[in-house]
Protein backbone atom coordinates (compact mmCIF):
# COMPACT_ATOMS: atom_id res chain seq x y z
CA UNK A 1 0.00 0.00 0.00
CA UNK A 2 1.56 3.40 -1.14
CA UNK A 3 1.64 6.57 1.56
CA UNK A 4 -1.25 8.26 -0.48
CA UNK A 5 -3.56 4.78 -0.01
CA UNK A 6 -3.21 4.21 3.12
CA UNK A 7 -3.25 8.09 3.87
CA UNK A 8 -7.02 7.93 1.93
CA UNK A 9 -7.54 5.11 4.11
CA UNK A 10 -6.53 6.61 7.32
CA UNK A 11 -8.22 9.95 6.64
CA UNK A 12 -11.60 7.81 5.81
CA UNK A 13 -11.80 5.26 8.84
CA UNK A 14 -10.79 8.72 10.99
CA UNK A 15 -14.01 10.90 9.47
CA UNK A 16 -16.27 7.95 9.65
CA UNK A 17 -14.80 7.57 13.91
CA UNK A 18 -15.40 11.50 13.93
CA UNK A 19 -19.27 11.09 12.49
CA UNK A 20 -20.17 8.44 15.32
CA UNK A 21 -18.28 10.83 17.60
CA UNK A 22 -20.27 14.44 16.80
CA UNK A 23 -23.17 11.56 16.54
CA UNK A 24 -23.29 10.68 20.19
CA UNK A 25 -22.47 14.30 21.17
CA UNK A 26 -25.66 15.36 19.71
CA UNK A 27 -27.66 12.50 21.04
CA UNK A 28 -26.44 13.59 24.38
CA UNK A 29 -27.45 17.46 23.61
CA UNK A 30 -30.93 15.84 22.85
CA UNK A 31 -31.57 13.53 25.20
CA UNK A 32 -33.28 10.40 25.66
CA UNK A 33 -36.64 10.48 23.10
CA UNK A 34 -39.08 7.86 22.20
CA UNK A 35 -40.66 6.84 18.78
CA UNK A 36 -43.80 7.68 18.18
CA UNK A 37 -45.65 10.08 15.87
CA UNK A 38 -46.06 12.67 18.10
CA UNK A 39 -42.41 13.64 18.82
CA UNK A 40 -41.65 13.11 15.01
CA UNK A 41 -41.42 16.62 14.39
CA UNK A 42 -39.94 18.40 17.79
CA UNK A 43 -37.35 15.57 18.25
CA UNK A 44 -36.71 15.63 14.76
CA UNK A 45 -36.18 19.33 14.19
CA UNK A 46 -33.82 19.51 17.27
CA UNK A 47 -31.61 16.91 15.14
CA UNK A 48 -32.24 18.76 11.91
CA UNK A 49 -30.42 21.96 13.40
CA UNK A 50 -27.95 20.24 16.23
CA UNK A 51 -24.48 21.27 15.30
CA UNK A 52 -23.21 17.94 16.22
CA UNK A 53 -25.45 16.49 14.35
CA UNK A 54 -24.70 18.21 11.44
CA UNK A 55 -21.18 18.06 11.89
CA UNK A 56 -21.37 14.18 12.42
CA UNK A 57 -23.50 13.83 8.94
CA UNK A 58 -21.02 16.22 7.06
CA UNK A 59 -17.88 13.99 8.28
CA UNK A 60 -20.12 11.16 6.95
CA UNK A 61 -20.43 12.53 3.43
CA UNK A 62 -16.72 12.92 3.51
CA UNK A 63 -15.86 9.89 5.00
CA UNK A 64 -17.74 8.30 1.96
CA UNK A 65 -16.10 10.44 -0.58
CA UNK A 66 -12.72 9.70 0.58
CA UNK A 67 -13.61 5.80 1.00
CA UNK A 68 -14.41 5.82 -2.94
CA UNK A 69 -10.73 7.73 -3.53
CA UNK A 70 -9.62 5.25 -1.20
CA UNK A 71 -11.45 1.77 -2.92
CA UNK A 72 -10.29 3.00 -6.23
CA UNK A 73 -6.46 2.36 -5.28
CA UNK A 74 -6.36 -0.21 -2.62
CA UNK A 75 -7.84 -3.75 -3.02
CA UNK A 76 -11.71 -3.80 -0.21
CA UNK A 77 -9.92 -6.66 1.51
CA UNK A 78 -7.24 -4.45 2.42
CA UNK A 79 -9.09 -1.21 3.00
CA UNK A 80 -12.07 -2.44 4.63
CA UNK A 81 -10.54 -4.15 7.35
CA UNK A 82 -8.65 -0.96 8.17
CA UNK A 83 -12.27 0.34 9.36
CA UNK A 84 -11.26 -1.64 12.65
CA UNK A 85 -8.67 1.03 13.63
CA UNK A 86 -12.19 3.15 14.24
CA UNK A 87 -13.35 1.44 16.92
CA UNK A 88 -10.05 1.60 18.44
CA UNK A 89 -9.91 5.61 17.97
CA UNK A 90 -13.73 5.48 19.49
CA UNK A 91 -13.35 3.27 22.69
CA UNK A 92 -10.67 5.67 23.64
CA UNK A 93 -11.80 9.26 22.44
CA UNK A 94 -15.20 7.51 24.26
CA UNK A 95 -14.11 7.72 27.49
CA UNK A 96 -12.17 10.59 27.57
CA UNK A 97 -15.69 12.75 25.86
CA UNK A 98 -18.20 10.79 26.97
CA UNK A 99 -16.81 8.71 30.60
CA UNK A 100 -17.35 5.74 28.97
CA UNK A 101 -15.97 2.80 30.64
CA UNK A 102 -12.48 0.77 29.14
CA UNK A 103 -12.61 -2.36 30.68
CA UNK A 104 -9.95 -4.80 30.73
CA UNK A 105 -12.16 -6.92 28.21
CA UNK A 106 -12.17 -3.97 26.10
CA UNK A 107 -8.74 -3.61 26.40
CA UNK A 108 -7.57 -6.78 25.17
CA UNK A 109 -10.06 -6.56 22.24
CA UNK A 110 -8.64 -3.27 21.23
CA UNK A 111 -5.10 -5.31 21.22
CA UNK A 112 -6.27 -8.39 18.60
CA UNK A 113 -8.33 -5.27 16.62
CA UNK A 114 -4.33 -3.18 16.70
CA UNK A 115 -2.81 -6.65 15.36
CA UNK A 116 -5.10 -7.78 13.30
CA UNK A 117 -4.68 -3.99 11.36
CA UNK A 118 -1.14 -4.72 11.61
CA UNK A 119 -0.92 -8.30 9.71
CA UNK A 120 -3.79 -7.14 7.31
CA UNK A 121 -1.96 -3.80 6.46
CA UNK A 122 1.74 -5.74 5.62
CA UNK A 123 -0.01 -8.37 3.37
Amino acid sequence: MTTVSFALVLTGVLLNAAAQLFLKSGTNAVGHFDFSLDNLMPIGMKFAFNPYIIGGLTCYVVSVVIWIMALSRVPVSVAYPMLSIGYVVNAILAYYLFGEAITAQKLLGIGFICVGVWIVARS
